[in-house]
């Protein structure tokens, strides 16, 4: 990439994190937040419909499909501000729809907030296929999708299955929808489908997929730099013995390893976002995506949980702030793939790619 087309890159990152700052202010505070947890849908509609208004769903999607034809970094630096911000919208999962619904009336909906449509693509814990055993032949759709983010506020599902892809009214006769309530307050649903009627539509959910693991790895760093920060003030303000806590030197290491965990998932999020962009390909890419989510899910999780530490025994109270942050953590750690099977997957094709 050429010095100017860095320049370029760099100055449309900075209008979308800029953009974020009315819709998700990095430093506002938590009270909308608190609001919404543990209610349905789980979130804001009205500030759902304005994140579509901003064009947030269609950053990924060509120009003539309604998009932005933006790229990864630039997508990767909303999802880390809506991240640093809390905000419980489905931004990642509706993007994901829009993605492989690209080009269709169902995307138009989604990108204008008219409709809220959901990827119900998983069958099993901590996986990526994308097929599963559900059928969507025929016209009706039989299976069992689970883990769908904010499911109580969808309007419609796109299944994968088998057969390829599937429109599933969320009201369609032969479809049950349950929700179970999440650590951050949303809710993940179960979908049930039997002879549930539906609308085929071309494409799959492979590569969107895999560009909602690496968003969501910037959303974890998002979530790791806001309360790392928030903890960094704690430090210097509180005083005990006479002296601000942040001056004792045991402290000051244990927040310097905390401030490398942050820079070291800044890096890998940041420059696999630039490498896709720059269009890494095959085995390579797979395993740049799968290094970024297991570093930004173990980072996260260890940030998180050491900031509660830090704030003493306030932290560890739902009144305070800094359990807001964990609570997402956990939820987002496993979404698209844990640590675990990323660091797996990631072993496999560096390999692959090397003998390649």
């Amino acid at each position: 990439m050429s010095a100017a087309s860095s320049d370029d890159r760099a100055e449309s990152v900075r209008l979308i994190r800029d953009s974020a700052a009315g819709l998700a202010p990095r430093t506002g505070d938590l009270r909308r937040i608190r609001a919404l947890r543990f209610e349905d849908p789980g979130f804001d509609r009205a500030v759902w419909k304005q994140m579509c208004e901003m064009g947030w769903p269609g950053l990924r999607l060509p120009e003539e499909a309604g998009g932005s034809a933006l790229g990864m970094a630039e997508y990767c630096a909303i999802a880390e501000e809506v991240g640093a911000a809390l905000a419980p919208e489905p931004l990642v999962s509706a993007t994901m729809a829009a993605r492989a619904l690209a080009g269709t009336p169902h995307a138009t909906a989604i990108l204008t907030g008219e409709r809220l449509i959901l990827p119900a693509w998983q069958e099993r814990p901590n996986t990526l296929d994308t097929r599963g055993d559900t059928t969507t032949a025929g016209g009706t759709a039989n299976g069992r999708k689970i883990f769908i983010p904010q499911a109580a506020g969808a309007d419609a599902f796109l299944v994968s299955g088998k057969d390829g892809l599937a429109l599933v009214e969320r009201d369609a006769p032969g479809v049950t929808l349950t929700t179970e309530r999440t650590q951050d307050g949303g809710n993940f649903g179960t979908l049930s489908l039997e002879n549930a009627p539906c609308t085929p539509v071309p494409g799959d959910l492979t590569e969107a997929l895999e560009e909602a693991a690496l968003a969501t790895a910037a959303s974890l760093l998002g979530v790791m730099d806001r309360v790392f920060t928030m903890t960094v003030d704690y430090l210097k303000t509180r005083v005990q013995f006479g002296k601000p806590i942040g001056s004792f030197q045991a402290l000051q290491h244990r927040a310097a390893d905390l401030k490398i965990q942050v820079s070291l998932s800044r890096a890998s999020v940041e420059s696999v976002a630039a490498a896709l962009d720059n269009g890494l390909t095959g085995p390579a890419r797979l395993a740049a995506i799968s290094r970024a989510k297991a570093r930004a899910s173990d980072s996260g999780m260890l940030v998180c949980r050491q900031a509660i530490q830090l704030h003493g025994g306030i932290g560890y109270t739902d009144e305070a702030d800094p359990g807001l942050f964990l609570r997402k953590a956990m939820v987002l750690c496993n979404l698209y793939g844990s640590a675990t099977l990323h660091r797996t997957r990631f072993a496999t094709l560096a390999v692959d790619s090397d003998e390649g």
